[in-house]
């Protein structure tokens, strides 16, 4: 009973700790790289090219094979019969049941087929190396979008203090508001107006913390983490000075992904494949030369002599060789051929595709990047003015000097330049970090 309390309380220990534990970047990306199941299906798809692979390989050695068969049979109609002497009598003995025995062993072995096998084996090795292309992709694709949930839970989580920020702002307002209506110095109206932009941030802020859940859901269901147990994040100082890094040139992210980039690789592999195809269907018209071999005996309940006479006796050995030339298949080579041509040109366009798609996807990596670390130097001067300028409406406002529709116009625009400057920030720290990704770095935020 006390082993049994102290592995349930072990247990309830290990439960809290985890729903305690706040994940890092690379935590969440070494977790989801042994844990995500579309991330283990890509790793079967492998072990299923190697299965195949090492089945091609032992295509090329000969076969062997030992067969026996034995049979039963019954003749209703037999008259003759078997017969014996013993001590001066004269015995005459019918079998209508016999009983035969075959044993062999066969060997067989394609000499040359036109290269198929051989071209074949090469080809399967070349789909074993696609399958571990796919498990990167797969990687590669998951580590991004890994990272673009980070950022996004990290940019909610400081837009949340700000939407907290400005909630106890609104509800001070509100309170100054009522005073001022005590005394007679504001209206009503006004008043529910305050009110009004209290209740607004009420729900803002509610919105904000109902997106952060359904990005800190999103991670965990790539991490596949199950459960109802608590899932947060580590919360690093993304600094100023990170989001105003140097961005590295378009060209030279383009030039680097090129040479490692695993869809890119697989594209490659894929006109490989095709040339591979091609010289399979050309080998269609080409003659095929096989050997074949076996050893074999036999026996029969019907013969006198003794069963180790007849394996001895009817012992055969035998070799062969067999040549086979195509002369008319209906056109089963010839459409081979042509399809093989055709999955050529399609490869080429695939690499040229996939080449392109590369670029976008960098293009718009940086071009965001560029876009957002702008938008973020402006956004940093424009900040400093707002909030200059509403703390003066506000100071202004409780002497009554200002109406409510110039703080809450004021307000506004403070909020919505906190939140430029912090969307922007993140934003630009993610694609830089995504630029970094496709040069061959680790994701480091």
């Amino acid at each position: 009973m006390k082993k049994f309390f102290l592995t349930m309380s072990l247990f309830l220990l290990t439960i809290a700790l985890f729903g305690q534990k706040k994940w890092t970047l690379q935590e969440c990306i070494d977790y989801a790289m042994q844990n995500n199941i579309t991330l283990q299906q890509a790793r079967l798809m492998k072990k299923t090219a190697t299965e195949t692979r090492k089945q091609s390989q032992a295509a090329l050695l000969p076969s062997l094979n030992a067969s026996t068969n034995q049979t039963v049979g019954y003749r209703p109609w037999l008259e003759t019969g078997t017969t014996t002497v013993s001590n001066g009598t004269v015995n005459t003995k019918v079998n209508k049941t016999y009983y035969n025995g075959t044993y062999g062993i066969n060997a067989s072995w394609t000499v040359w087929n036109g290269n198929q096998n051989r071209n074949q084996l090469k080809l399967d090795k070349v789909a074993e190396e696609q399958a571990d292309l796919d498990i990167a992709e797969t990687a590669n694709s998951i580590q991004e979008r890994i990272a673009q949930l980070y950022i996004q839970i990290l940019y909610l989580n400081e837009a949340i203090h700000v939407n907290e920020e400005t909630l106890e702002t609104s509800k001070k307002n509100e309170e100054r508001g009522k005073e001022m209506v005590e005394v007679g110095k504001m209206s009503k109206a006004d008043l529910a107006q305050l009110t009004a932009q209290r209740s607004t941030d009420e729900y803002n802020l509610v919105e904000a913390k109902s997106n952060l859940a359904d990005y800190k859901l999103e991670l965990k269901q790539l991490l596949e983490i199950t459960g109802g147990q608590d899932f947060d994040i580590v919360t690093p100082e993304a600094s100023d000075e990170q989001a105003l890094t140097d961005i590295p040139s378009l060209g030279s992210v383009y030039e680097k992904a090129l040479t490692l980039r695993p869809e890119i690789q697989n594209a490659k592999l894929d006109l490989q494949s095709s040339d591979l195809q091609m010289k399979i269907a050309k080998a269609g018209h080409l003659p095929t030369v096989s050997l074949s071999g076996g050893v074999g005996t036999s026996t029969s309940s019907m013969s006198s002599n003794e069963w180790g006479n007849q394996m001895k006796t009817n012992f055969d050995a035998s070799i062969g060789a067999s040549l086979s030339i195509p002369i008319f298949d209906n056109r089963r080579t010839k459409t081979a051929i042509n399809k093989a041509q055709i999955q050529r040109e399609q490869a080429l366009l695939d690499i040229q595709n996939e080449q392109k798609q590369l670029y976008a996807t960098i293009e718009g990596y940086w071009l965001d990047a560029n876009t957002n670390q702008q938008k973020f130097k402006a956004a940093q001067s424009s900040v400093a003015s707002e909030q200059a300028s509403y703390d003066l409406l506000s100071e202004q406002f409780h002497l009554g000097l200002k109406n409510i529709i110039e703080l809450m116009t004021g307000k506004d625009k403070l909020l919505k330049a906190q939140q430029n400057r912090l969307q922007s920030k993140y934003m630009t720290i993610l694609n830089q970090q995504l630029l970094h990704f496709y040069e061959g770095e680790t994701l480091n935020i």
